[in-house]
């Protein structure tokens, strides 16, 4: 039976099994207690007159180290006052002669707003489109020329024609560069008119192909839509090329169009007059 939490008595069968039975109740190793057999047990003779081995496990009390005697604080040494001489050099008086820094520069406000560019647009537009090209680094001659007279509106509107060699890169894929070009040439002839500008620019005589192509499929398929009496429906077309398809058959008998869609999948429907 247990004394107290650092001792432990155990019985059983065997010497062996009672150690056992008293580390586990100690929760030790046998290198951390001390065991006095207090009695090794018998058999007895045909199981009569057995009695358990009874073993003491009594833990071990680890040694306090002996302090340690804090060694002697060595005797500062006595300090030595060092003396610092400064000895001043002349300075030699530099020759440059010291200038301020300048003030920044602030450009004067226009005290009047800059005045419109008097040209008339396609004066305007040749030149910008002229030194847009320039910059580009492409060798194009440009001219002007007018479309014909939109019989509907009455109005005639500027073409900037632009010729050379290898400009098919500045027209790209279904015009989509030749319109981009086109748009920045607005802004910046708009901008030294202060109005809006109207003019568009044809590059190696695309748009007038495309035109031409694009009339000539208006009406083929207009012809089709009278036959079958049916709609039908083109592939999504820019506004400039939509505006071909409209004005090519808004005279034609037995059709009339309309544009569907959204954004850049809008498209052209011709369909049947009832």
């Amino acid at each position: 039976m247990s004394q107290d939490k650092r001792k432990f008595e155990a019985r059983a069968e065997s010497v062996d099994e009672a150690i056992q039975i008293g580390l586990a109740a100690l929760g030790m190793k046998e290198d951390e207690v001390t065991i006095e057999v207090l009695d090794e047990g018998s058999r007895g003779l045909l199981g009569i007159g057995s009695r358990d081995a009874t073993v003491r496990l009594t833990a071990v009390t680890p040694q306090e180290p002996e302090p340690i005697a804090p060694e002697p604080e060595p005797e500062p040494e006595p300090v030595v006052e060092e003396v610092v001489v400064v000895v001043e050099e002349e300075v030699e008086e530099e020759t440059a002669v010291y200038e301020p820094e300048p003030e920044p520069i602030t450009p004067d406000k226009p005290s009047v707003k800059e005045e419109d560019d008097d040209r008339d647009e396609p004066t305007v537009a040749l030149d910008v489109i002229t030194a847009l090209f320039l910059k580009m680094g492409a060798d194009a001659d440009v001219t002007i020329r007018e479309s014909e007279v939109d019989d509907k509106t009455g109005r005639v509107t500027p073409i900037i024609d632009v010729r050379g060699d290898n400009l098919s890169a500045f027209i790209g894929s279904r015009g989509e560069t030749m319109a981009a070009i086109q748009y920045i040439a607005r802004l910046m002839v708009a901008n030294m008119r202060h109005e809006r500008a109207h003019f568009v620019i044809d590059i190696d005589g695309y748009r007038l192909k495309r035109e031409e192509a694009l009339a000539r499929l208006a009406e083929r398929m207009a012809g089709k839509v009278i036959d079958r009496q049916e709609a039908i429906s083109l592939e999504p077309m820019t506004p400039a090329d939509r505006r071909i398809i409209h004005i090519t058959l808004r005279d034609m008998d037995g059709v009339y169009t309309e544009s569907t869609g959204e954004g850049s999948r809008r498209k052209v429907r011709i369909l049947p007059e009832k």
